[in-house]
């Protein structure tokens, strides 16, 4: 029983993450929006080779219909955001388009797509924030933990914890030495799964990344502009960050180099 309540308890954790949103627009009107955002992108397919300020125009025009369809139609889903990215890296605004790209990858992280688009984005920028090799060594020692999607690991941990119980069950009743080997690797993959799943889960609660959307902006020393500048260069559209700390207009926050500074709030986006 006291295992049994452990696992609810952890299932309803680990699944109970949103609310949900309600929708201002009916079903009909967000199809005609996402109507209205494909012929857009579509027609400045079309017209980019003759015009391409025309062109950057109506990709502009396709994103703000998709958006129009996340934020009024309550919907969201790794396609729409994807879409929303490559209207906005067509329209030249690298900020948004790895804004959207990144919300994309919460919900599809295994779509080469996405993951291609997204670095091919971050490669454009004009600020080259290497990642603390910390980092980098936990993306290849977790590789489960960052090249599957929440929903991927826990249809996984459901698994191996279900077999974990019935090999317990089975050998119960007829022991046999490989059910051994069975109990042991579901019990490991159970835990390295469940252990990620909390992880995230505690992640999506108090790690908050971001993105400069602003062409150029002044990282400042302290909350005001009155501050010196943290560094001799302006952080560039598309640099990302991780939010430490946030005072009315102002957001101190932590760049992939590990270096801290402090951004007016208009000048970047949450990425959740």
């Amino acid at each position: 029983m006291k295992i049994s309540c452990s696992v609810l308890s952890l299932i309803l954790v680990l699944v109970g993450l949103a609310l949900p949103v309600r929708a201002a627009l009916d079903d009909v009107e967000v199809s005609g929006l996402f109507k209205e955002g494909s012929d857009l992108f579509k027609e400045a397919n079309e017209v980019y080779a003759a015009d391409a300020g025309q062109a950057e125009d109506l990709y502009e025009k396709a994103a703000l219909r998709f958006e129009r369809v996340v934020r009024e139609g309550g919907i969201e889903n790794g396609k729409l955001y994807y879409n929303i990215g490559n209207a906005y890296f067509r329209a030249g605004d690298l900020g948004r388009s790895i804004l959207n790209f990144r919300k994309a990858e919460q919900f599809n992280p295994n779509d080469p797509n996405v993951q291609q688009n997204l670095a091919y984005a971050r490669s454009q920028r004009k600020d080259e924030l290497a990642e603390k090799g910390k980092t980098k060594m936990m993306h290849t020692l977790m590789f489960w933990h960052y090249d599957f999607s929440f929903e991927q690991r826990f249809t996984l941990f459901a698994g191996c914890f279900a077999l974990l119980w019935i090999a317990v069950g089975v050998r119960l009743f007829a022991p046999r030495p490989f059910l051994k080997w069975i109990i042991g690797l579901a019990g490991l993959a159970s835990a390295v799964l469940g252990i990620s799943l909390v992880v995230e889960s505690l992640a999506i609660k108090n790690e908050r990344p971001g993105v400069v959307l602003a062409e150029e902006v002044t990282a400042r020393k302290g909350d005001s502009e009155s501050y010196e500048a943290s560094f001799q260069e302006p952080l560039h559209a598309g640099a990302e960050f991780v939010l430490v700390e946030e005072r009315k207009n102002w957001m101190q926050v932590e760049l992939p180099d590990g270096r801290t500074c402090w951004l007016p709030s208009g000048a970047v986006a949450m990425v959740r």
